[in-house]
Order: structure tokens, then sequence, then C-alpha cells
């Protein structure tokens, strides 16, 4: 899982449903004793906060703190799951992966990306009266499906 929790994920309350989603995500997760990598896009580099632990309550204290600053090192934080999930396929060959990635898609950088190895959801966060729609150009490029987090169950609905 990748959050994007740059300082454009403030406006228009984005990460803060983002936030509510999360944390239904990670209750879930628990109940299904699933193991999660979680990794935070903010600031000038990505920093992962779990790899391959199993959901637990610690999740929630993580998620209660994280707040919105900084650039968004998105590419990075792709390249980093990118490498993790090949390492993880390898040592785990029966391991089902799959990728959440959490974002608005406001990236200055528009470099073409490969697909991932797995299958992959993002999940648009971008909120306002003006949206720009880079996250549909990102899913298509990593071949993940694309939702818009009013479509989901936990996110806010728009007026």
């Amino acid at each position: 899982m990748i959050v994007d929790a740059s300082a454009s994920t403030r406006r228009h309350q984005a990460l803060s449903d983002a936030k509510g989603l999360l944390a239904q995500l990670f209750d879930d997760a628990y109940r299904q004793r699933a193991r999660l990598a979680l990794l935070t896009a903010s600031g000038a580099a990505p920093e992962w906060q779990v790899q391959g632990l199993k959901a637990s309550s610690g999740l929630r204290h993580w998620l209660d703190a994280l707040g919105a600053g900084g650039g968004t090192p998105l590419l990075a934080a792709l390249s980093e799951a990118r490498h993790w999930l090949a390492a993880r396929q390898k040592r785990f060959p029966a391991e089902q992966q799959r990728l959440l990635l959490v974002t608005d898609g406001r990236l200055k950088d528009g470099a073409a990306l490969p697909a991932l190895n797995c299958p992959a959801l993002l999940i648009d966060i971008e909120r306002g009266p003006i949206r720009l729609g880079r996250s549909k150009v990102l899913a298509a490029q990593l071949q993940a499906d694309y939702r818009h987090i009013d479509e989901l169950a936990y996110g806010r609905q728009s007026p």
C-alpha cells in the first residue's frame, strides 16, 4: 500500500477522507490476518511504515498521526514498492500480492511508468472544483484499476 500524504492532499479534506477509508481497510486486514506493507509518499523521500507484517492495531496510531506536507515522491515510492514486491515474490512465491495506491495524482514529474507485477487499485482522492484528473492517467500507465474515493462506501459522498 502506498499512501500519498503530500501537501496537495490537504486540499478539500482529501487526506482526511482517505484516512477514513484506510481505517476501514486496516480493520478489514486485521480481521483477515492479512500481511501489509505500507509506504508513505511525502516530503523528500518515501518512507516505509510496515513491511510484510500482519495488520495490527498499531496501524491505527500511525494513521491518527498521519499528516500531509512536503513534496510528492510518488514515483520513488512506486519504484521502491516494485523492488520490494519482486523480492517478496521470490521469497514467498505462493503469496498473493496486491497494490493499493491512494493519491490525488498531483505529480510534477510526468515520467512514463511500467506496469506493476501484481494486481493494483488506484484510489483517487483528488477533491475540489478543479480536478486535474491525473490519477486516471497514472492508473492507466500502471495498468491498475481506478476508483475515485466518492465511488467507495468508505468515502465522503459528493453533494
